[in-house]
C-alpha cells in the first residue's frame, strides 16, 4: 500500500504552481542577496550615509530634495541604518532582502488575483524575479531604497484598483491612495502610478472602443480619481516649491533620438529577454548595458513574434501591449525632460535603474497576453481562427519545440547577464580605499598633520561636491581623521588611501634679485614677489620655504586673500590654505628685528609626494 504523503506533500499537491512560485521567490531573493553582498557602498550612497550621520532627524533633513528626489521615507531608513553599524554592509543588505522578498510575494499575489490560473503564470513571475534590469535595484542600497518601494507601491496600487473594479467597495480606494502615498514617501517617480492606474483601468478593466473605455473608467471609478487628484494636487506644488537644481535642456534633437533609441532599443527590450548579456564597466557604480547588435535584433524579433502570437490568440493581449507601450512612452518623455540634460547625458539611457519599474508592468502585461484576465465576463479568445495546417500534431510539436528553445535561450542569456554583472559588481575601489585609510590612521605616527583633499573620482564623483571631500567621506567611518589647514610637515591620503607626505604643485615665484637670499622681506611695507603666471581666484594651497633671522608673525597676501602665520628662526617651511587671485604674493614681517629670505613659494594644489 502506497504511503500517504506528508503535510508538505499534500500542500504541494494541492497547488503545485504555488509551490514552484514560492521556490522561485526564495531562489531569487537568495541569489540577489549573494550578489548584493559582494558589492558595497557606491558614490551617492556615501553622500546620503554621511549626511544622515551628521544631522538630526529634522523636517529639513527628511523633506529636503536630494539629487531632485523627494524621499523622506528613504532618508528616514538611511538615518536609522547608518546608526546601526555605520558603513558596515549587513544592515543595508537585510533591508534590500526584506524589500525584495516583500515585492516578490506581492507581485505573485497580484498575478493570482488578476490572471487566469495556470503554469504560464510562472512566466511573468520569472520575468520580474530574475530580470537583469533590476539587478542594480537589489544590489545598490540607494537605488533599492528608491525603486523597491516604488515597485511595491505599483503592485499594491494595481491590486487595490483591480479589487475596486470587481467589488465596487470604496475601502479599496483607501488602499489605492495609501499605496501611492507609500511610493511617494520614497521617490517622486511614484507619481507615475497615478496615470498608470488610470491607463490600466482603461485598457484592462474596461471594454469597448477607446473613448467608451475612457468614459466608462471615469464614470465608474470617479471616487478613486478624485482621491488621486487630491494627492497629486497637494504633492506637486509642494515639490515644485522646494529648492533644487534647475532642469537642464535636453540638448540637440539628435541627442534626444539617440537617448530614446538606446533606452528602449538597447536597454529595455533586450533586458526583457535576458539581456544585455554584456556590461560596460563603470567604476564602483553599477555597470552600463552594452548588448551586442545580434542580441538586440533577436530581442526585437522575439518581442514582435510574442506580440503577434498573443494578439491573435487573445483579445486582451492587444490592450495589454498598448498599456505597456503607453507607459514606456510616458517614462521616456519624463526622463528626456528631467534628466537628459544632467551629468550623465545620453549615457543615462544605458543605466537599467531608469526602467526598473517598467519591468513590473512588462511582466504583468506579458502575463495578461499569455493567460488572459481572470473572472472576465466576456470570452477572452480572439476571433482569429487557427488555420487547419497549424492544427496538425506535427505543427503543434514544432511550435512546442520552438517555445522550449526560446525559453532555454532566454534562461541561458539571463544567467549570462547575471554572472557578468556579478563579476563587475565585486570590484569596489571605495571599499579598498576606506579599509586602507582606516588601517593607515591606526598606524600613523603621533603628531601626523593631515590636510584635506577630495576622494578619488571613482569613489565619489566630483559633481557631488562638497560631499566628495575627505572630511565628508569619513563622517560615518569608525576612525575619523582630523584635518588641518596649516602645517610645517603635512601629510595626506593618496589615491589608494595610504598616508604620505604632501607637497604643493602649481605656480612658483620668479627668481629673486639677491643671489644669497632670493627675495628678502622685512618689517614695514610688504615685499612684492611676482609669480611666474597669474593665479585665478581659487582656494589654493601655498608652500613657503624660508630662512628667518628670528621668530615672528608673517602675513602673506594673494590679491584680496591674506593668511597670517608664525615663522621660526632658521631654515624652515610651512604649508597653508588661502583663497585669492593675483600675479604676485606679498610678504609682510610684523617684527622689526627679523629679516626673512625665500627662494621657494608655490601657489597650487596639494598632492602626495612621489614615492
Amino acid at each position: 500500500m502506497a504511503e500517504e504523503p506528508g503535510r508538505l506533500g499534500r500542500w504541494v499537491r494541492s497547488d503545485p504552481v504555488r509551490a514552484v512560485a514560492i521556490a522561485l521567490i526564495l531562489a531569487s531573493v537568495a541569489w540577489r542577496a549573494a550578489i548584493a553582498d559582494r558589492g558595497w557602498f557606491s558614490q551617492d550612497e556615501f553622500v546620503i550615509a554621511n549626511r544622515a550621520i551628521d544631522t538630526g532627524l529634522t523636517p529639513d533633513f527628511l523633506l529636503g530634495v536630494f539629487n531632485d528626489h523627494l524621499m523622506p521615507g528613504g532618508l528616514l531608513v538611511a538615518w536609522l541604518l547608518v546608526r546601526v553599524d555605520g558603513l558596515e554592509g549587513w544592515p543595508w543588505l537585510l533591508m534590500l532582502v526584506a524589500a525584495q522578498a516583500t515585492l516578490s510575494v506581492a507581485f505573485y499575489r497580484l498575478l493570482r488575483t488578476l490572471l487566469r490560473p495556470g503554469w504560464a503564470l510562472l512566466v511573468p513571475l520569472c520575468m520580474l524575479l530574475f530580470s537583469p534590469l533590476t539587478l542594480e535595484v537589489s544590489s545598490l542600497w540607494m537605488v533599492g531604497l528608491l525603486m523597491l518601494p516604488v515597485q511595491l507601491a505599483m503592485v499594491l496600487a494595481i491590486g487595490a484598483q483591480v479589487r475596486y473594479a470587481r467589488t465596487g467597495r470604496h475601502r479599496h480606494v483607501i488602499s489605492l491612495v495609501l499605496a501611492v502615498l507609500f511610493g511617494l514617501a520614497f521617490d517622486t517617480k511614484a507619481l507615475l502610478i497615478i496615470p498608470l492606474v488610470f491607463l490600466l483601468t482603461v485598457f484592462l478593466l474596461s471594454s469597448g472602443p477607446a473613448w467608451a473605455s475612457i468614459r466608462s473608467a471615469i464614470r465608474r471609478f470617479w471616487p478613486g480619481w478624485l482621491a488621486l487628484a487630491a494627492v497629486a494636487g497637494a504633492y506637486v506644488p509642494y515639490y515644485v516649491s522646494l529648492p533644487r537644481a534647475e532642469l537642464q535642456q535636453p540638448g540637440s534633437p539628435t541627442g534626444v533620438v539617440t537617448f530614446v533609441v538606446d533606452l528602449i532599443g538597447a536597454t529595455l527590450v533586450p533586458g526583457l529577454f535576458g539581456g544585455p548579456w554584456v556590461w560596460e564597466y563603470a567604476g564602483d557604480g553599477p555597470p552600463l548595458v552594452d548588448p551586442p547588435d545580434v542580441g538586440v535584433w533577436l530581442a526585437w524579433a522575439a518581442l514582435v513574434a510574442l506580440i503577434v502570437v498573443t494578439v491573435r490568440a487573445r483579445a486582451s493581449a492587444g490592450r495589454a501591449w498598448l498599456l505597456l507601450f503607453t507607459y514606456v512612452a510616458m517614462v521616456t518623455t519624463l526622463f528626456v525632460v528631467t534628466r537628459l540634460g544632467g551629468a550623465l547625458g545620453t549615457l543615462g539611457a544605458l543605466v537599467p535603474r531608469y526602467v526598473a519599474e517598467v519591468v513590473v508592468l512588462a511582466a504583468l502585461c506579458v502575463g495578461v497576453a499569455l493567460l488572459g484576465l481572470r473572472d472576465r465576463a466576456r470570452p477572452d479568445d480572439a476571433t482569429w481562427t487557427v488555420p487547419p495546417p497549424l492544427r496538425e500534431p506535427g505543427a503543434y510539436a514544432v511550435g512546442l519545440v520552438v517555445a522550449v528553445i526560446a525559453a532555454v535561450t532566454v534562461s541561458m542569456g539571463t544567467l549570462t547577464s547575471i554572472a557578468r554583472f556579478n563579476d563587475n559588481w565585486q570590484t569596489k575601489h571605495a571599499k579598498n580605499y576606506l579599509e586602507t585609510a582606516q588601517a593607515a590612521l591606526v598606524t600613523a605616527p603621533p603628531g601626523t598633520r593631515l590636510v584635506e583633499d577630495t576622494v578619488p573620482y571613482q569613489v565619489v564623483a566630483g559633481y557631488f561636491h562638497p560631499d566628495n571631500l575627505q572630511s565628508h567621506f569619513f563622517r560615518a567611518a569608525p576612525l575619523q581623521p582630523v584635518f588641518v589647514t596649516e602645517a610645517e610637515t603635512p601629510s595626506m591620503f593618496d589615491e589608494a588611501g595610504r598616508i604620505r607626505p604632501a607637497t604643493v604643485q602649481g605656480i612658483d615665484i620668479v627668481e629673486g634679485p639677491d643671489d644669497g637670499c632670493g627675495h628678502q622681506a622685512g618689517f614695514g611695507a610688504g615685499t612684492r614677489i611676482p609669480l611666474r603666471a597669474p593665479a585665478p581666484d581659487w582656494e589654493w594651497w601655498v608652500y613657503v620655504g624660508y630662512l628667518s633671522s628670528g621668530d615672528s608673525t608673517v602675513t602673506l597676501r594673494l590679491g584680496e586673500g591674506a593668511h597670517e602665520f608664525e615663522v621660526r628662526r632658521g631654515l624652515n617651511q610651512i604649508y597653508f590654505k588661502l583663497q585669492g587671485a593675483g600675479d604676485a604674493v606679498q610678504l609682510t614681517i610684523h617684527d622689526p628685528g627679523v629679516r626673512l629670505c625665500t627662494r621657494d613659494i608655490t601657489v597650487g594644489k596639494i598632492t602626495p609626494k612621489a614615492s
